[in-house]
């Protein structure tokens, strides 16, 4: 945080509930430091009858932007003057800018995701990608992977509202890409099939952390191969169990700090016009 708040200090800050836990406030208010910027980063737990007044508060004091966290990434498109196309595409958003009183809003996940494989030498223009998962997560990873030009996205769900969702997402990238996508269930063949023809395997559930800890949406390590590049978006524990089963197969492997890093960092620069200095923020989050 700057050394000294001044009556010219910007506030930006993350509207979410729970959010106590979140390590955004410690990775911006380092980054300020760092370059010196007269900003401020705070977490504001909204309980979902409040977001509304929250939103307009936060427009009323004249913040700089904020981030968006569960459970309002959806429920705050109401109250966005403009969306970004990638939020079109996920219908949601995690990052807002105000400027001149107007509210823009974008998802910068996918690009924190596919920034932090870079630092791998993994790119995804024209391959092939596997993507567990029907949440938010899933949504801004696969959307974005169809706007940086993948070829073709498997998007694989167990029965009922995330297979659902994914349909959704697949149609959307079909009628508003060039990439191909489709959603499929969590059968073995299938599984076996598409995992076999990808590059990348990205975890974007919830199984593996919390109380799914020591878990793994895929059980069956003859699926993988050393080709393969193996992410999750958990980043505690710092190894799921499907990154151990991957490394144990010969696959490279990735966890979900990068992501947070990124897309953080694509937040900073969004509302401050600055680079993050992340080398110094990979070391208070590691």
């Amino acid at each position: 945080m700057p050394q000294r708040l001044t009556g010219h200090t910007q506030l930006v800050g993350i509207l979410a509930n729970p959010i106590r836990h979140s390590k955004s406030p410690m990775m911006h208010n380092t980054a300020f430091e760092a370059l010196g910027l007269d900003y401020a980063y705070l977490a504001f737990e909204v309980a979902p009858e409040d977001l509304a007044d929250a939103v307009r508060g936060m427009k009323a004091l004249g913040v700089r932007g904020f981030n968006v966290s569960m459970p309002y990434k959806r429920a705050i498109l109401p109250f966005l003057d403009a969306i970004s196309p990638i939020s079109q595409l996920c219908e949601s958003v995690n990052t807002v800018l105000v400027e001149e009183g107007r509210l823009y809003g974008t998802v910068t996940d996918g690009v924190g995701y596919f920034r932090s494989l870079q630092d791998e030498g993994y790119s995804v223009r024209g391959q092939k990608i596997t993507v567990l998962g029907g949440g938010g997560a899933a949504a801004a990873i696969c959307m974005q992977a169809a706007l940086d030009g993948a070829a073709e996205i498997a998007i694989v769900n167990r029965p009922g509202p995330s297979m659902e969702r994914a349909e959704g997402y697949a149609a959307n990238i079909n009628a508003q890409t060039t990439c191909r996508a489709a959603a499929y269930p969590l059968e073995p063949a299938l599984l076996r099939r598409e995992i076999g023809e990808s590059t990348l395997l990205c975890n974007a559930t919830s199984v593996g952390m919390g109380a799914l800890e020591g878990q793994s949406v895929i059980t069956d390590p003859t699926l993988l191969h050393p080709d393969l590049l193996c992410s999750d978006v958990i980043y505690a524990p710092a190894e799921t169990a499907f990154l151990t089963m991957a490394k144990e197969a010969g696959c490279p492997t990735v966890n979900g700090l990068g992501m947070v890093l990124y897309q953080g960092a694509e937040s900073f620069r969004i509302w401050t016009g600055r680079e993050m200095p992340v080398d110094v923020v990979r070391r208070v989050l590691d």
